[in-house]
């Protein structure tokens, strides 16, 4: 049911948040909330008509991934990640199908744009090492250690 604090309970509480409103509603009642993409929930818009289920904050990280399985019941994914609408993979994706974290998080922006253009090779360094990377090169790291 709505109140005027619910979409603030729900960023508290939720990594995704499935909202069946009016975008406009939505998008005034999160914009102070909006923190950062990497810990604002994802956040799902669908019409009371079930027409369109629409990802607003959060498509690399379990909104696009939302949307699908809302699809299942009927409304049709609007997805506008860059990355998605090109069929390409995002650095979020690799990451998520390879178990990993990404250190350095800006970085995402330069590799998916390059997603976009190239394939980027994936490359699996074991140590013990050191390595030195620029601002163009996503890091992920292994979420729990390999069993040698």
């Amino acid at each position: 049911m709505y109140d005027k604090s619910i979409f603030k309970k729900a960023f508290e509480q939720y990594d995704a948040i499935v909202a069946v409103f009016a975008t406009g509603i939505v998008v005034r009642e999160i914009a102070p909330l909006i923190v950062d993409k990497w810990k604002d929930p994802a956040v799902i818009v669908v019409d009371s008509n079930m027409n369109f289920a629409i990802p607003l904050l959060g498509g690399h990280h379990g909104g696009n991934e939302v949307v699908r399985k809302i699809a299942e019941i009927g409304p049709i994914p609007v997805v506008t990640t860059a990355t998605e609408v090109h069929n390409r993979n995002s650095v979020e994706g690799i990451a998520k199908v390879l178990g990993c974290d990404i250190v350095n998080k800006p970085s995402t922006v330069q590799v998916n744009c390059a997603l976009l253009d190239e394939d980027v090779e994936v490359l699996e360094i074991k140590g013990p090492k050191i390595v030195i990377v620029g601002d163009d090169v996503s890091v992920l790291k292994k979420e729990k250690a390999e069993n040698s």
